[in-house]
């Protein structure tokens, strides 16, 4: 496995592997590596026949006042569980690579960017797009893979490549949870023992919702205060949004019907944990 740095070194690694005919697999990534990241890496590998990796912890995606410096960072660790999963490239430039002095362009999809975590982080949207433009200019990929825990990632970046005909197919990959529930996350590793105790209610709410709908509940309102009521029986969650939604256009819905997404944020402590399920009725 290699590990680049410059975009002009991928770059040409990426003709050379097309040259001779070869397909690329890409999983963007901020590192702090997981299980639910491997998925994606062994969808890649098993599709492709040239697997790479970005590992960027992008600061255009952060607020002001949100943990891009204390995002947890452990490059050494990355590299060695990339290359087991059989990775063939990490690309893990700096921030002065991908954001040279004077930059001043951004890829900005509009509407579905502006609900769910978009509410609560403004111009979160912008920094995911514009770096994910750029990665897929500098990679090329045949095909991108994300993962269903940041749904609203997913369809923004789907949006944004069927609107501005980009060569790529975005591929989504199932949510991968621990044992006993828990959607993994990087920021997992910031919450204290009760916490993670916690947490749990959020997958628990989900999975509730979802018998209650498969028992005929139709209600987007009444599922949302369901969710609601469950998580508030933790005393130090704090809910930032639960959201019944069309899966494909994000808008609000009343009746349960079609493809669904059930969104959530909630914080405990200082950690925001986002989770979801889809249901088809």
């Amino acid at each position: 496995m290699r590990v680049i740095e410059t975009i002009s070194d991928l770059k040409a690694i990426v003709r050379t592997q097309k040259s001779i005919g070869r397909t690329i697999g890409f999983v963007p990534t901020m590192g702090y590596l997981h299980e639910g990241h491997l998925s994606l890496v062994n969808m890649s590998v098993h599709n492709h026949d040239y697997t790479i990796m970005s590992i960027f912890v992008n600061p255009t995606q952060f607020g002001p006042n949100e943990d891009f410096d204390r995002y947890p960072r452990d490059m050494e660790r990355d590299l060695r569980l990339a290359e087991a999963a059989g990775v063939d490239v990490v690309f893990a430039p700096s921030v002065k690579e991908m954001y040279p002095d004077g930059f001043k362009t951004y890829v900005n999809v509009e509407g579905i960017t502006e609900v769910l975590c978009g509410k609560s982080r403004p111009g979160h949207f912008r920094g995911v797009t514009t770096i994910v433009t750029k990665l897929f200019n500098i990679v090329e990929p045949h095909r991108a893979y994300f993962g269903q825990k940041d749904a609203q990632q997913v369809a923004v970046i789907k949006k944004m490549v069927k609107d501005l005909n980009m060569n790529v197919e975005i591929i989504t990959c199932p949510i991968v949870r621990e044992e006993d529930g828990l959607a993994m996350s990087s920021r997992n590793v910031y919450l204290s023992d009760e916490d993670r105790k916690s947490a749990l209610i959020l997958s628990k709410s989900l999975m509730e919702s979802e018998e209650l709908i498969k028992n005929g509940e139709t209600s987007g309102d009444k599922i949302k205060k369901y969710i609601i009521d469950r998580i508030q029986t933790e005393k130090n969650a704090q809910i930032d949004y639960v959201e019944v939604v069309n899966a494909d256009t994000l808008e609000s819905i009343d009746e349960i019907k079609g493809k669904v997404l059930i969104a959530l944020a909630v914080r405990f402590g200082s950690t925001r944990l986002i989770d979801n399920i889809i249901v088809e009725v």
